[in-house]
């Protein structure tokens, strides 16, 4: 006798599957949430005794202002009394004890507890589907066709994409395995429409993306993007709800996390930066147009190291300019090239703004006076030399110390040039 076949087979297997996935990912929720307790566990015991400290002193203190304070506890075993420490005793010893614990423990603990407070949330969120009993065919026509593309054809349900498995009904044989169509799946032109950046994955020597996988990518973008504003536009779903603009970051395997660095990258240090990072930017870099910042920012093509360093010479640069500061007659490649060298050498947009800002007022007078005292251009170069730091701060602090010197045997020790004061009084482009 024929063994009958199952007609909700895809139904069970899919539960099945679900479920398994489901105790596997509440397993290792709950692996975290114990190895986070680990963590916490000897932060804690350390901290034990000074709680418990400090909370027998509190209650020894409102003893002590209720007047019902003992002075002492009688011990039957010795017939004496055992003398009880004060409040101030108390709260001294859990002073002692938590002050044991070091900053980086607490720090520690914290986010461990924190840790396992979340993943022990998670764990008790999972819950397990039913698992429906079997029902057989009872009129002997059930085939091992309809069985594969109904369990295909419920996976792809979930995300919303039958739409890709219907055309295939047609097309498969009595014989064809679940593996065989979704073989088949994958080389329809409608599917790699809507996973194109498999292809571009798959050129670069990176793997395919599942379909859950890709979708899920999908999600974290529009998340992302959602949360700090972007123009709807970024993230709109076409047919199949195929996002075109998420194409090029999952080809070229941009995580979240850099993709949220790259729009931090352009909203807080560019965009909503002061006026002078964004006109330094341009002058530096043209092939940033007015109002593509945040869409070159997001380029995967663009490297990240590359933008960050771009917009960190824009940041010094706009600071030079924000003080009235420039390079007369300097090409706008060779400021560029100054601020990115600036950069190399570990200055970053706060000790640009102020640095130069210190240099922000005696520049031109030391030009001045190094004019006529014959000794050589205290230029702005000069004067970066030392405030920043670089290779040469010795000598340009000789030479600001030496016309000040100078300006002091003249004017009976005044001068009009100090470490704190050393820029140009007029504006210009860095």
């Amino acid at each position: 006798m024929a063994e009958k076949k199952v007609t909700n087979q895809a139904a069970i297997d899919a539960a099945n599957r679900a479920n398994a996935n489901a105790a596997q990912r509440q397993s290792a929720l709950q692996a975290e949430a114990a190895k986070q307790q680990a963590i916490v566990k000897p932060i804690a015991q350390k901290a034990i005794p000074g709680i418990s400290a400090l909370t027998s002193g509190i209650n020894a203190r409102i003893a002590e202002l209720s007047g019902t304070a003992k002075t002492g506890s009688y011990n039957p075993i010795t017939g004496g009394y055992t003398p009880v420490q004060s409040s101030q005793q108390l709260v001294q010893q859990s002073r002692d004890i938590l002050g044991a614990i070091t900053p980086t423990e607490i720090t520690t603990g914290n986010t461990a507890a924190a840790l396992y407070q979340k993943a022990l949330e998670e764990a008790n969120k999972i819950t397990f589907a039913d698992v429906p009993g079997a029902v057989y065919d009872t009129t002997g026509t059930s085939t091992g066709r309809n069985s594969a593309y109904d369990l295909l054809l419920a996976q792809f349900k979930l995300y919303g994409l039958e739409a890709l498995i219907t055309p295939l009904q047609n097309l498969i044989t009595d014989d064809t395995s679940e593996g065989e169509l979704t073989i088949m799946l994958r080389e329809t032109p409608a599917y790699q429409k809507r996973f194109a950046a498999n292809k571009t994955r798959i050129t670069g020597g990176l793997r395919a993306l599942n379909e859950a996988e890709y979708l899920s990518m999908e999600d974290k973008y529009q998340t992302i993007m959602r949360n700090y504003g972007l123009p709807a536009s970024y993230y709109a779903k076409g047919d199949l709800g195929r996002q075109e603009g998420f194409e090029k970051l999952i080809g070229f395997d941009v995580s979240a996390a850099e993709l949220e660095d790259r729009i931090m990258t352009a909203q807080k240090r560019v965009i909503d930066a002061p006026p002078q990072v964004k006109e330094a930017l341009k002058q530096f870099y043209p092939d940033i147009k007015d109002g593509e910042i945040l869409a070159y920012t997001l380029d995967p093509a663009q490297g990240l190291a590359n933008i960050k360093k771009k917009v960190l010479a824009a940041e010094i640069g706009g600071a030079a300019i924000g003080a009235g500061l420039g390079y007369k007659g300097d090409t706008p490649e060779a400021t560029r090239a100054r601020a990115e060298e600036l950069a190399r050498y570990g200055v970053t947009a706060e000790t640009a703004r102020a640095g130069f800002g210190a240099i922000g007022g005696g520049l031109e007078r030391g030009r001045q006076l190094a004019s006529i005292y014959q000794q050589p251009d205290y230029n702005q170069a000069v004067a970066e030399e030392e405030i920043f730091k670089l290779p040469g701060q010795t000598q340009a602090g000789e030479k600001r110390k030496k016309i000040i010197g100078l300006e002091k045997a003249t004017f009976g020790g005044q001068t009009g040039v100090t470490s704190g004061a050393l820029s140009q009084n007029r504006a210009g482009s860095y």
